[in-house]
């Protein structure tokens, strides 16, 4: 179905920025995604959803494990884990349980990622996971799962880079066998060098434009996806950008007017310039910004260490307190956080993750009321300790918060002061120093009974606090003003 005349949005920039970012998003703050595929069965990092580019390519950390776990990708190649990935212990109800409790207001998986296996019932390929290895539809198991837990759902779409994902110059392997196509994408540019740039490389964004069946294709998924499950939220990965602008433009368009008949708003996220701005929401993978910002925006990360993305048998995790801080920092300076977790094959959660999310969860449970549903301050906080670059990919600054980074939101007549660590018996909002005393009406700390002995001077507002902390993390004051702030 192409875009009518009389729908609210064409497929031109102009149209598309004037859509609406839906008040639910703004108001949920954190949501978590799935990195879960055939890449999880060998588990093997670094990156492990980049496992089926890397196991064809010499001299790699995976291709190495590849040979010696497996033998050489010309005899098992990356289509031959798929009857190992078994899924046999996937439970949607209980993940999106999960989920909920971590404290997420939006869920969902990543639907295809570069390496061409759909998680849903597609009908554009027989190789999915319906009709192969689980011989389920996660997708569409996830989508009903998420929305009894009271959760808006989300579907990530990579599919775009499989067009250049896998070698098809390189004869000797299954990638350039058009039994296989699709899976591995349509053969083209069979004498390409195999030491082509990498993946981020311009090279195959300038050199291998996607042909027209591929594109066809390509947004035919789109549309399914759309259709089949209704999702609230899309989110692109940076292959975005080797579409052609007319497709880019169609499918959103296709998305936004769906907001009129399902009677609610969606949303659409993008990298760096791949959509025109204001057309959606820019995400920044790994990264965050320096400072408060016009305009929202997203940071998605893992709860490993960065590396891992999808399962790993060995890897390290982030801590709880990172998360928080993380989370918390964002939503002070108009942004948002999208959590990743990478399942195992057999569709469990590994024990650290859950732990994790419940550590979150916990936290939210006394904290929330300063996270959701708020808006910004006229400054995103205080402190000794700086994030110095904004983007992508910058979260290996090591950035340790300490009880004097103090981080604000507001909501109606409440300030929430977020002190990221314990500051002890009191703690001073330097920020507040140029309001009367008048202004205040009262102060409490969220999960603590009873107002909070205050007195403002020349340095600020200074806040007596309780023996103890009622949580781990960050402790939340609410200053409640005597008109909005």
């Amino acid at each position: 179905m192409s875009t009518q005349s009389s729908d609210p949005f064409q497929p031109t920039w102009n149209s598309l920025q004037a859509h609406v970012t839906p008040q639910w998003f703004r108001r949920a703050k954190f949501g978590i995604y799935t990195h879960w595929g055939v890449y999880s069965v060998p588990a093997r990092g670094p990156n492990a959803t980049w496992y089926p580019f890397n196991m064809y390519r010499k001299g790699t950390e995976q291709y190495n494990h590849h040979v010696a776990t497996y033998g050489d990708p010309s005899t098992f190649g990356y289509k031959d884990f798929i009857p190992m990935f078994t899924a046999e212990k996937f439970d949607a109800d209980e993940w999106a349980e999960i989920f909920q409790r971590s404290g997420a207001r939006f869920a969902g998986p990543v639907g295809e990622h570069h390496d061409g296996f759909c998680m849903w019932d597609t009908k554009h390929s027989p190789w999915n996971a319906k009709r192969m290895g689980p011989r389920r539809d996660v997708v569409g198991e996830l989508e009903k799962a998420v929305r009894r837990q009271g959760l808006k759902f989300l579907v990530a779409l990579h599919h775009a880079e499989n067009w250049w994902f896998f070698p098809h110059w390189m004869k000797q392997y299954d990638t350039a066998d058009p039994r296989y196509a699709g899976l591995y994408g349509e053969g083209h540019d069979l004498d390409r060098p195999a030491d082509l740039e990498g993946p981020h490389g311009a090279a195959f964004f300038d050199q291998a434009k996607p042909s027209r069946a591929f594109l066809d294709t390509w947004q035919a998924k789109i549309h399914e996806v759309i259709d089949s499950y209704e999702p609230d939220m899309l989110w692109f990965d940076f292959g975005l950008a080797g579409i052609p602008e007319a497709y880019k433009q169609e499918f959103v368009a296709y998305y936004y007017n769906k907001e009129r008949e399902w009677n609610r708003g969606v949303v659409v996220s993008y990298k760096k310039y791949d959509l025109a701005p204001g057309t959606g929401i820019i995400d920044l993978e790994l990264g965050r910004m320096a400072g408060l910002t016009y305009h929202e925006w997203l940071t998605d990360t893992t709860v490993d260490d960065g590396e891992g993305w999808g399962y790993l048998r060995e890897t390290a995790y982030k801590s709880v307190t990172t998360l928080v801080h993380y989370l918390v920092d964002n939503v002070s300076k108009n942004g948002y956080l999208l959590l990743n977790v990478g399942p195992k094959p057999d569709g469990t959660l590994p024990v650290e993750a859950k732990s994790i999310l419940e550590g979150m969860g916990a936290w939210l449970r006394v904290n929330g009321e300063a996270i959701y549903d708020t808006g910004n301050w006229i400054t995103h906080g205080e402190g000794p300790t700086k994030v110095t670059s904004s983007g992508s990919f910058n979260e290996k600054e090591v950035v340790q918060f300490t009880a004097e980074d103090i981080r604000f939101t507001v909501k109606d007549k409440v300030l929430y002061a977020i002190c990221l660590g314990w500051p002890g018996r009191q703690v001073l909002i330097r920020s507040l120093k140029n309001i009367y005393p008048s202004e205040i009406t009262s102060i409490r700390l969220l999960g603590v009974d009873g107002e909070l002995t205050w007195s403002l001077g020349p340095e600020g507002l200074a806040v007596q606090l309780p023996a103890s902390a009622p949580c781990q993390h960050a402790v939340a004051l609410k200053i409640l003003r005597a008109r909005p702030f």
